[in-house]
């Protein structure tokens, strides 16, 4: 009996990592234990519960419990749901493009833009269209930065104007013509129903159609931002969460020097 109980548990805490078949970690490696959280328009009943069950069983799951459930009014309910997921993905074989080049610090991009630029460039960002967000556009733009990190108002070979929120993107793009931009930084933290594609979208063919486009670097961030996303819409890079302005202008100084824009 002891035997059997030993191979049980050995089996239940393995630890071997594969990196073939990975799997999500709960409580134990390769347990495949997930938690997702959902509300539904619906009363908080036994019957909202069954549903709750039905739909992470809908996403896959196995082995689901329902940990918590919340009425939020008499006709929403909130979920969070355990469950274990089939199948794991090979992470050997997972490729993603990202920003290239080496981040610099900002004494270090303050060097690279005496020494390749030789002039200040010019930096406008902004929340536009009708998302009224600054948090992001701020962490990159205004002097104090964010979480130690330094806006570009603080960079020497920086001009940086951080125009704020809900701009109109036709606005936008005059503001840059009358300062004469290098760089625009374009901020979407709003993307219920996927309206920051739209506005993202009519920007680039704004400058487009003003023959501005190829004359600047064009650089879009948020939440939900990537850089994948970015190219696919026409931007030359993307930023989400957890990038700082020493990403942004690492890129920026690069990217002129590349493309002969100094």
């Amino acid at each position: 009996m002891s035997s059997g109980l030993y191979s049980m548990n050995k089996k239940d805490f393995d630890k071997t990592l594969n990196l073939e078949d990975l799997r999500p970690y709960g409580d134990t490696m390769n347990d495949s234990k997930v938690q997702v959280s959902f509300t539904l328009p619906i009363c908080d009943d036994e019957k909202g519960i069954e549903a709750a069950k039905q739909i992470a069983k809908n996403m896959g799951l196995s082995d689901i419990n329902v940990a918590h459930h919340k009425k939020l009014d008499k006709e929403f309910t909130f979920y969070v749901v355990f469950g274990s997921v089939g199948k794991g993905v090979n992470y050997n074989e997972i490729h993603v493009e990202t920003v290239g080049g080496d981040i610099m610090d900002k004494e270090e991009i303050e060097e690279y833009i005496k020494t390749n630029i030789k002039r200040n460039i010019v930096v406008v960002g902004a929340s536009t269209g009708t998302d009224a967000h600054t948090v992001g556009i701020d962490a990159i733009m205004n002097m104090k930065g964010y979480a130690g990190n330094y806006g570009l108002e603080r960079y020497e070979g920086i001009d940086a104007y951080n125009l704020g929120s809900q701009v109109p993107n036709e606005e936008f793009i005059k503001k840059a013509v009358e300062l004469n931009a290098d760089v625009l930084l374009v901020s979407q933290t709003v993307t219920q129903k996927n309206v920051h594609i739209e506005n993202l979208t009519n920007l680039v063919e704004l400058l487009e159609a003003e023959g501005l486009r190829d004359k600047v670097i064009l650089i879009c961030g948020g939440p939900r931002i990537s850089l994948e996303l970015a190219k696919e819409l026409g931007y030359d890079a993307g930023f989400g969460p957890g990038k700082f302005a020493k990403d942004v202008a690492s890129f920026s100084v690069c990217e002129m020097v590349n493309r002969k824009l100094v």
